[in-house]
């Protein structure tokens, strides 16, 4: 069977970057490391090429391409948290270490991959029925860096702040 892969260019950290995301995320694995067989642009012959993984059953590869192709936030990586907690523990978890929090629940993690670290509810406040809430809600969202789930929430039912 036909089957696609993301794949993640990076500067010599693939299996390093794999090996984070794949212990924040639940139902997420390491599925394979190839080393390249001989000599090429971007590795030497014994050295990681690719990674292929699994985060929340979604198939990605990540491979070491050198320093020709750095990431931009037109490609991100959006994780639908359940609560604040898990917000709260993915986000200072990826901007660790060298990343940076951007608007909106974006950040940028220290291999340049962006991410959307966004609450599962914020989808079905904003293309809800309640234009009024979803209005009130995006408002909100788009004064915030990190999602707080409970000021997103009182935006969207007009709980005055």
């Amino acid at each position: 069977m036909t089957s696609i892969a993301t794949c993640l260019w990076f500067n010599g950290d693939a299996e390093e970057a794999a090996k984070l995301y794949t212990s924040l995320i639940p139902d997420s694995r390491i599925d394979t490391v190839m080393r390249a067989p001989a000599d090429n642009p971007s590795t030497r012959e014994g050295e990681v090429l690719t990674v292929a993984f699994t985060l929340a059953g979604q198939h990605l590869v990540a491979l070491n391409g050198g320093p020709g192709f750095p990431f931009t936030e037109a490609i991100s990586l959006v994780i639908e948290c359940e609560d604040q907690a898990e917000i709260d523990h993915l986000w200072s978890s990826l901007i660790l270490g060298g990343g940076e929090a951007s608007q909106c629940g974006w950040l940028k993690d220290r291999y340049g991959v962006s991410w959307q670290v966004v609450p599962r509810q914020l989808n079905e406040m904003l293309a809800g029925s309640d234009r009024e809430g979803a209005k009130r809600a995006m408002d909100a969202m788009l004064k915030m860096r990190k999602i707080d789930v409970e000021q997103l929430q009182e935006a969207y039912e007009g709980v005055p702040a």
